[in-house]
């Protein structure tokens, strides 16, 4: 069996997601690590820190460089955060699975200790997130958010430097890296939710790989699959980017899939909501009729007109 290169960033949690893969695989198939090295691909993403990923062009900055490397041979594999990931790929890659989904939860962290409600008058969070950002607007239209680029590590000294009251981060995030004690509050997502794919680490392969998809296949899980595939399709309806505060979840119980999806403005003060139910067969299709009803009640909140499929 020829190498399986996992092509990764570089940053600390993309490395704890990438070894993860690699233990998984190892484990499966029978591999030494050696058989699965890495190879560190610096992106777009993370070389821009000075401004929001909308402005430079959205989240295809994180993952466009290692695309580049899947497609030319240089990996066979690309292990990504699912919520960084375009709702569309390059023609020759696909999403060959996910590994069980983590907490889907933000988790503040504060200088100040608590939660929203306990964070000073006019507090300043550091975020570069367009759904935190409304999100915490529409809780406390009192608070100033600035952006704050970076890894969970360089936000998280921002806030013990004192340059920012608060931050938000995946609370999965946190507990891959062991950082978890940072957090002064975790929050509901039932009145803040998850960014689409939040907790979820999504894997790619060339599509015509059929070794590659094959050793996905084992230790794939199918439940993060149906969920994931409801968020993106409502994603994708939106033309959801990084210029759109978007949320989307998905939960599945008794072999039903339940969707909630949100869409707010830039302040947080008008939103609407989807909500579809059905079967697990039906997830993409439950994403993308929860997406469709939102552009035909709501469509001033969305940048540009987006036209209905179907």
């Amino acid at each position: 069996m020829s190498s399986f290169t996992i092509g990764t960033r570089g940053s600390p949690l993309a490395l704890w997601q990438a070894h993860e893969v690699q233990r998984l695989l190892c484990e499966s198939l029978n591999l030494h690590a050696q058989q699965i090295p890495l190879a560190i691909i610096r992106t777009s993403g993370d070389a821009i820190q000075d401004r929001a990923l909308a402005e430079a062009g959205g989240k295809g900055l994180f993952t466009k460089e290692i695309d580049e490397a899947q497609l030319d041979g240089r990996a066979r594999f690309a292990v990504h955060s699912a919520k960084d990931l375009p709702t569309r790929l390059p023609e020759d890659l696909m999403i060959a699975g996910y590994l069980p989904r983590a907490a889907v939860q933000d988790a503040l962290i504060s200088r100040h200790g608590g939660g929203i409600a306990d964070l000073p008058h006019g507090a300043r969070i550091g975020s570069a997130s367009l759904r935190r950002q409304a999100l915490l607007k529409r809780l406390r239209p009192d608070l100033k958010t600035e952006l704050l680029r970076g890894n969970v590590e360089t936000r998280l000294k921002a806030i013990s430097d004192g340059r920012f009251d608060a931050t938000l981060l995946a609370l999965a995030g946190l507990r891959r890296l062991g950082l978890d004690h940072h957090a002064t509050a975790v929050l509901d997502p039932e009145t803040f939710p998850p960014a689409p794919g939040q907790g979820a680490i999504a894997i790619t392969i060339k599509s015509d790989d059929a070794a590659a998809k094959e050793a996905i296949r084992t230790i794939s899980c199918p439940a993060t699959g149906y969920a994931l595939a409801a968020e993106r399709a409502f994603l994708d309806c939106l033309d959801g980017s990084c210029r759109t505060p978007i949320a989307g979840y998905a939960r599945i119980e008794n072999n039903r899939l339940t969707f909630s999806g949100l869409l707010l403005s830039p302040d947080g003060q008008k939103s609407m909501e989807s909500h579809r139910e059905g079967r697990l067969d039906q997830a993409a299709e439950l994403g993308r009729q929860a997406g469709e009803e939102i552009i035909a009640n709501a469509p001033d909140l969305l940048p540009h007109p987006i036209k209905q499929s179907g």
